[in-house]
């Protein structure tokens, strides 16, 4: 892991973890410790729990709990970063508070995203959540939560104490040397899987990942090489991986890569709705690039 466990918990590869089901669509507990295990035995530094990947918004609050202890009693504490968005910034707090108490070293925190936030009031949701004492990473989405953290506003909220890093996910790699002119101490991470090269060129810390779910030895390989400067090697395995990669960009992402999962040996599976089952044009696209991963040993 890159810097100290402690001083840096959310550097490296951590997966957004996807949650196994049941085919009664209950939480398998036992089979998400066993996948973080796997993960980690495969290179990955830590999780994600209850990301977007990791459908936290059709859990109940028992269940997203249980989740983050699952993970913490799989892998420890200093590599569990829980996502802990809420649509109010008290309930925000309340799941970093718990994350804390679980024993994770870092969260995860979108905007308020019950509606287009302004900067204001973003500016006072982090605050708010900062209060529990666990550091924040921001996470930028404006594609799904139409709130845009644009490199004045994570620098402003870097500057006020309030966030750490930021898994960025807009797609705009332009942001990413803006940023570190703006806030040099704010650790980026890759927030899209198929940014990964770009961003690791423009001096990203770690990668908030989703296809190492299905993936983690070739995916790993990728950023370190990525991240070293090994261009050979990070852009024929990038190349090799972009048909995956892509998905995790897609509204599709949990279906496709629960499938990828499900291909290479491990529980996908199911989701809980309203996603709803893959196209069948959709799932061949998938299956092929899958299996062509496979045949060139990058399961």
């Amino acid at each position: 892991m890159t810097g100290s466990p402690n001083h840096h918990p959310w550097r490296g590869v951590l997966v957004a973890t996807a949650l196994p089901l049941r085919d009664d669509l209950s939480v398998d507990h036992d089979k998400y410790a066993e996948h973080c295990a796997w993960l980690v035995e495969n290179g990955c530094d830590g999780v994600v729990p209850n990301g977007s990947l990791g459908e936290y918004q059709v859990l109940t609050p028992e269940e997203r709990a249980k989740v983050v202890e699952t993970a913490v009693a799989a892998i420890g504490g200093s590599r569990v970063m829980p996502g802990v968005a809420a649509y109010g910034s008290a309930e925000s707090r309340r799941w970093a508070e718990q994350a804390r108490d679980a024993g994770c070293a870092s969260v995860m925190l979108l905007p308020p995203n019950a509606y287009r936030a302004d900067e204001r009031s973003v500016l006072a949701h982090y605050a708010e959540v900062a209060k529990a004492g666990v550091p924040v990473v921001a996470y930028n989405n404006p594609i799904d939560t139409k709130v845009d953290l644009v490199p004045e506003l994570l620098a402003k909220l870097h500057g006020e104490g309030c966030i750490r890093a930021v898994k960025e996910f807009s797609g705009d790699v332009r942001r990413a040397y803006q940023l570190a002119e703006l806030a040099p101490e704010l650790d980026l991470l890759i927030g899209a899987d198929d940014v990964l090269l770009e961003l690791a060129l423009a001096g990203a810390k770690g990668w908030v990942a989703g296809y190492p779910n299905a993936l983690p030895a070739a995916t790993v390989e990728l950023y370190h090489a990525a991240v070293d400067g090994d261009l050979a090697t990070a852009k024929a395995l990038y190349a090799q991986l972009h048909p995956l990669l892509r998905w995790d960009s897609k509204v599709e992402f949990v279906q496709a890569i629960k499938l990828s999962m499900d291909i290479v040996g491990r529980h996908g599976g199911r989701c809980r709705p309203p996603r709803v089952e893959l196209l069948p044009e959709q799932e061949a696209v998938i299956r092929a690039a899958t299996e062509k991963a496979v045949a060139a040993g990058l399961a």
